[in-house]
């Protein structure tokens, strides 16, 4: 079982930056490919973006496609995503999640074993 911190979230301004963390504990995060996720006040939870066990794969969820980069460090059990430009509708909370089945990260949240307990982030207008 591996558990997820995820920090970094907090209050910005629009077109600002935010890099979001994801720590994980009990196992080795390179035995999981990684995604983020977010969920916004009323709407269901929504794919942001996922990458591979190794890095080198990722897939992007068209709205933040070319505004955010998910990257992974291995060594240091962690799973980041950079977030620029952000507009208000990227207000949510923001979720890590580990998938042990697929050597590629997906787009469907079904497929992902182990989440965080999730980060907020802000974006003011």
């Amino acid at each position: 079982q591996v558990q997820l911190v995820e920090s970094g979230g907090g209050l910005v301004q629009a077109g600002g930056p935010l890099r979001l963390s994801c720590a994980a504990s009990g196992r080795t995060l390179s035995n999981y490919a990684m995604g983020w996720f977010r969920q916004a006040p009323g709407k269901e939870r929504e794919f942001v973006a996922a990458i591979s066990r190794s890095g080198g794969n990722t897939i992007y969820a068209d709205s933040v496609k070319g505004r955010f980069t998910i990257s992974r460090d291995n060594d240091k059990n962690t799973v980041y995503l950079q977030m620029n430009s952000l507009k208000p509708e990227d207000t949510a909370v923001y979720y890590c999640a580990a998938d042990w089945d697929n050597y590629s990260g997906t787009y469907y949240e079904y497929q992902y074993d182990y989440w965080g307990s999730g980060t907020q982030v802000t974006v003011s207008s």
